[in-house]
């Protein structure tokens, strides 16, 4: 085998390699203890998108002043949330006190690379399902 060969093989075996890597991304997510409901919703809306695109989310809750002799307020929120989207993705590491900070991570169950393959494929059934209308006035 000559050294432009291998060269080659090489450099196709690193391309294959690096198309089958994923970057892990973590979302950010910024609560406080006293939130509105409409707010929490809007909150967990956003976690829920994060997570269905297969990225990791970072839930922290910042206390400001009596806010911090409180941290249960904080991790009962964190809790809640865990709860409510318990079916697209687990905690991964628990709420921990970070000064005056509570820091939760939560993963997806699915991969990303799993997620881009689902919306590859419906990216295709939407366009070869769909033909452009025939036009009744041709020639006119």
């Amino acid at each position: 085998m000559d050294y432009g060969k291998f060269k080659y093989e090489s450099a196709v075996k690193a391309r294959e390699s690096r198309k089958n890597q994923t970057n892990t991304i973590i979302k950010e997510i910024k609560l406080r203890p006293k939130i509105d409901p409409h707010d929490y919703e809007t909150k967990k809306g956003h976690v829920v998108r994060f997570l269905k695109g297969g990225d990791k989310v970072k839930v922290t809750i910042m206390f400001r002043g009596r806010e911090q002799s409180r941290p249960e307020l904080g991790r009962r929120l964190l809790s809640r949330l865990a709860e409510d989207v318990q079916e697209l993705g687990q905690v991964e590491s628990q709420p921990k006190q970070d000064g005056r900070n509570m820091v939760m991570v939560i993963g997806p169950h699915k991969r990303r690379a799993e997620h881009k393959a689902e919306a590859r494929a419906a990216a295709e059934g939407r366009t070869r399902g769909q033909r452009p209308a025939a036009r009744t006035d041709q020639g006119e």
